[in-house]
Formats: structure tokens, C-alpha cells, sequence
């Protein structure tokens, strides 16, 4: 990379982790449930970035674009063998089953944390549109360009989503049903 596009490039990465840097540590953290594993990925996403800037078109926001990187990030993670040999059996599920320390300010009671941990427990292609959604604050356009799939399915999951954790919900007897 010639030094002056490099310089761009660091003054572009510069200006998305003061604007967006947050979000994606956050996103990071969302996923793998381990605060040292966020920054991995935070860094991880913005060295992809760097790199790829230049192939960035612009249909989409760039927020919606680092948040993409983000979560194909963290999926390549879970997903590597490298993960599983650097965790113990069951560390990640030990993590969603009991109390830990949140980096971010998203659980102020009790309550909000058991539905956290609720959400946890879905299956990934509902937790993701929960997380951004209710988290995130995303529209269901924003989704759908994030997850590549489209719009009716990013509602459709997000039904389905509600609709399970108001039966896990029910069957712990914090709603009753109709």
C-alpha cells in the first residue's frame, strides 16, 4: 500500500472507531460473551477496514457496514476450531448460564438480565435481529443489509424471536399465557 493511501486509510480508521467504536465492541462482546475476545475482534474489524476501505461502495451506512464486518467476524470466530481449543469444554455456556460482569451499561436490573440471558439462549438467527434491533436500534432495512437476507425475513425472525421468548418466559412463569 503506497504510504499516502495508507495515511487515508489510517485517518478513515481513525474517525470510524472514534464515531462507531463503541458499537462494535459492544457487538463483539454480544457474541462471544467475553470481554477479552471483543477486543480481539474489535481489532480484527478494524484491520479488515483498513485494508478494504477502498472496496467499500457506499450503498450501504457506514455503520451498517462495520457492523456487518463485526458479525461475520465474530461467526468466523465461534465457528474456528481455534476457538474450541482455547476454551475449555463448556467455558462460553458457563458464561450464558450465570451472572458476569457487563462492559457496557445493557442490564441495569435483575430482570433485564435475565432477559439478556434469555436472548442468549435463542438460536442465532434470532438473537442476532433481537440484539439488533432492541440493542442496536437498527431499522428492519438496516438489518437486512447487515445479514445480507431480506427484509421479510429479517420480520419474520424477529416474530419468531418474540414468540419464543414469551414462551420461555411463560415457562418460567414470569408471564402467563392467554
Amino acid at each position: 500500500m503506497k504510504k499516502d493511501t495508507y495515511q487515508s486509510a489510517q485517518m478513515v480508521v481513525e474517525r470510524l472507531i472514534e464515531d462507531y467504536g463503541q458499537d462494535v465492541l459492544k457487538i463483539a462482546y454480544l457474541y462471544v460473551k467475553d470481554q477479552q475476545l471483543a477486543e480481539d475482534i474489535f481489532q480484527e474489524v478494524f484491520y479488515k477496514v483498513m485494508k478494504n476501505y477502498h472496496k467499500f461502495e457506499h450503498l450501504s451506512s457506514e455503520k451498517t457496514w462495520l457492523i456487518r464486518i463485526t458479525i461475520n467476524t465474530c461467526k468466523d470466530l465461534l465457528r474456528t476450531s481455534w476457538l474450541r481449543r482455547v476454551t475449555t469444554f463448556g467455558t462460553l455456556e458457563e458464561q450464558n448460564q450465570t451472572q458476569y460482569e457487563q462492559p457496557f451499561d445493557m442490564t441495569q436490573s435483575e430482570s433485564n438480565n435475565e432477559l439478556y440471558e434469555m436472548i442468549m439462549k435463542l438460536p442465532q438467527r434470532y438473537k442476532e435481529v433481537i440484539l439488533l434491533f432492541y440493542y442496536e436500534d437498527f431499522s428492519y432495512d438496516e438489518m437486512a443489509k447487515i445479514l445480507n437476507i431480506p427484509k421479510g425475513t429479517v420480520q419474520s425472525r424477529l416474530a419468531r424471536g418474540r414468540e419464543k421468548l414469551k414462551k420461555m418466559m411463560e415457562e418460567r412463569g414470569e408471564i402467563s399465557g392467554r
